[in-house]
């Protein structure tokens, strides 16, 4: 199998009225780096036709994989069978609805020459991002619960493009329980009980005034069940090394 030099995880649930463009958007932007790449979308139980339309679009473009499973289980849990068929050392997460512009991708890359994540953060002092003042606010109040359950001292864990090195985590990964969209908080947690390096990096974003309470309250208990890990089980620290 021959080694590429960086991959893409791109979970999926329910797009498929956008999934084929946002490929074709991703590897527009990817070619012009001239760096074999891969595209790994993970299809997490959608009901509609997203998992047809990822498929035609892989039989076009041989470097698009393709992995499903029936039942929805949370963008976390994609990420991580996505994680698991990757063939690069350079692995880079992105969300479907992609409201962060990729161009900045190449950027993300070549920062983990100096750490093993990059991160993108709404609130890094060269950020531009146009979100409503009730999501702002929501960012901002989940972002401090982070910084006094987990000990996290990131400005931002939530913006959906995380750039990683594949062999600083895979140690990470079998240790992470979280499905769902607090899963970007674990990954981190964890990475610092690794002693992982950590570079934030400015973000281009516009982001909707779509959302549900219900996806917050999850957040929420997905938070307190890592903290309860974190804090009080020891269960992520029973595999740690010294590093």
């Amino acid at each position: 199998m021959t080694q590429n030099a960086l991959s893409f995880v791109i979970p999926a649930y329910n797009e498929e009225d956008s999934i084929e463009e946002r490929l074709g958007t991703l590897d527009k932007i990817v070619q012009n780096s001239k760096l074999p790449y891969e595209i790994i979308v993970v299809n997490d139980g959608s009901l509609d036709k997203t998992l047809t339309k990822a498929i035609t679009y892989a039989s076009r473009n041989g470097h698009v994989k393709v992995v499903s499973y029936t039942s929805n289980q949370g963008k976390g849990h994609a990420i991580r069978e996505g994680f698991m068929k990757t063939n690069s050392e350079l692995v880079v997460f992105v969300d479907s609805d992609m409201d962060i512009d990729l161009k900045l991708v190449s950027n993300y890359v070549q920062a983990l020459q100096r750490g093993d994540v990059v991160i993108a953060s709404k609130w890094h002092p060269q950020s531009v991002v146009e979100i409503s003042l009730v999501r702002r606010f929501f960012s901002h109040s989940f972002n401090v619960l982070v910084r006094l359950l987990t000990g996290i001292t990131l400005r931002d864990t939530q913006a959906g493009l995380k750039a990683i090195r594949k062999s600083a985590f895979l140690d990470v990964f079998p240790r992470l329980a979280v499905k769902r969209y607090a899963f970007d908080v674990e990954l981190l947690a964890v990475a610092k009980l690794y002693g992982l390096k950590v570079v934030e990096m400015p973000v281009r974003l516009k982001m909707d005034d779509t959302f549900k309470l219900k996806e917050i309250w999850r957040m929420f208990l997905d938070l307190l069940g890592i903290t309860y890990r974190l804090r009080f089980r020891g269960f992520y620290q029973k595999s740690c090394v010294s590093r």
